[in-house]
């Protein structure tokens, strides 16, 4: 069936009331039991089930009404545009999100480029450690308000989000119940524990879960990294560059090795997996995005292992630029997944205590 529909939420609708009444897979992931509390479906409910989904495929896959079947159910691609719709409406402007998803690899590839060519031109010092060939105050004044705008807007596009699909206010059970969730990955375990069906149609696999845990785990000991960097330069007077069993270093070196091959690995199965059983026009800028994650990690761990020779300068720009041009399309690159996927699973907790 086509897509490219003008109202997604129509067509979403009638595949999830069809759901709703057959409920053969009333087991399966957090969608499905979130779907039976209804027997009528707002846009919003709509837009909350969408950012349940995982996208692991087994309803699909386990699905006597799928074509050939008149009823022409493709459950997973439905909730995945309203998913993608979701995020655009909410996060404004839109037409960045759709440029970006039809051309994204062009635009991560330009953005990287430009943007390393500029601190190849402002470099302000010789070889040798970071602040010798960029100084501090300068990185700082470029990357602060690279990194504040974009999630000042994704602030404002999940408090829309919030809204539309009837968040609360938010008690510490449902932040340990979501975080739980995200942690554990729990979802793409389906309901039965035994893994997803991205990537090997009927047969389940936990590839897909353990890919998406090295990269946000690999993420967040990068972060971790450049947080305790950040401690250490303005409260200790210790600046860049650290050694080898320094804390930046015993965080961030395990974080970016975890997170290449995590992206690596999701571009593999990514490549592997059916395009008609998810967002099929954005398929584009989801790849580009999860290039841009494993070029940002890979040239963090090319810059570190260059330190003291004359590649230092080049790579300096490199990592920047991508760095960068993640920060920056952060609010329209599936970035922004994680923000809505997480306010939907703290959403659930509540809808689920009957707040």
């Amino acid at each position: 069936m086509s897509f490219e529909t003008p109202d997604l939420m129509a067509e979403a609708r009638r595949q999830i009331e069809i759901c709703n009444a057959c409920r053969y897979c009333e087991g399966f992931c957090a969608v499905f039991p979130a779907m039976t509390r209804d027997k009528a479906f707002s846009d919003g409910m709509l837009s909350h089930l969408a950012n349940l989904c995982h996208n692991c495929r087994g309803c699909s896959y386990s699905c006597q009404y799928v074509p050939p079947h008149e009823f022409d159910l493709n459950v997973p691609a439905a909730l995945a545009n309203v998913r993608q719709d979701s995020w655009e409406r909410h996060v404004k402007p839109a037409a960045f999100a759709k440029a970006f998803h039809a051309h994204g690899v062009a635009i991560m590839g330009l953005m990287v480029l430009l943007i390393a060519g500029f601190f190849m031109a402002a470099k302000s010092g010789g070889e040798g450690g970071f602040y010798a060939v960029f100084s501090h105050n300068t990185l700082v004044a470029l990357f602060l308000p690279a990194f504040l705008l974009p999630l000042f807007l994704v602030a404002l596009g999940l408090r829309s989000y919030w809204r539309e699909t009837g968040g609360s206010r938010i008690r510490l059970s449902d932040l340990k119940g979501a975080f739980a969730s995200v942690a554990k990955m729990k979802n793409l375990a389906g309901g039965h524990g035994e893994g997803c069906n991205f990537e090997k149609e009927d047969r389940y696999s936990q590839g897909r879960r353990f890919a998406h845990q090295a990269v946000m785990y690999g993420f967040l000991l990068c972060f971790a990294a450049t947080s305790v960097a950040t401690l250490m330069h303005y409260l200790l007077a210790m600046p860049a560059p650290y050694g080898l069993f320094s804390a930046p270093k015993l965080l961030g070196i395990p974080g970016g090795l975890l997170m290449v091959l995590g992206g690596v690995e999701m571009i593999r199965l990514k490549l592997k997996a059916d395009p008609s059983l998810g967002a099929a026009r954005v398929w584009g800028g989801e790849m580009a995005f999860v290039v841009l994650l494993v070029l940002v990690s890979a040239t963090g761990l090319a810059l570190y292992a260059a330190t003291g020779t004359a590649l230092v300068t080049a790579l300096l720009a490199l990592h920047l630029g991508t760095v960068m041009t993640l920060f920056l399309l952060l609010p329209y690159s599936k970035m922004v997944h994680g923000f809505f996927r997480l306010s939907a699973l703290i959403i659930e907790e509540q809808k689920k205590r009957g707040a």
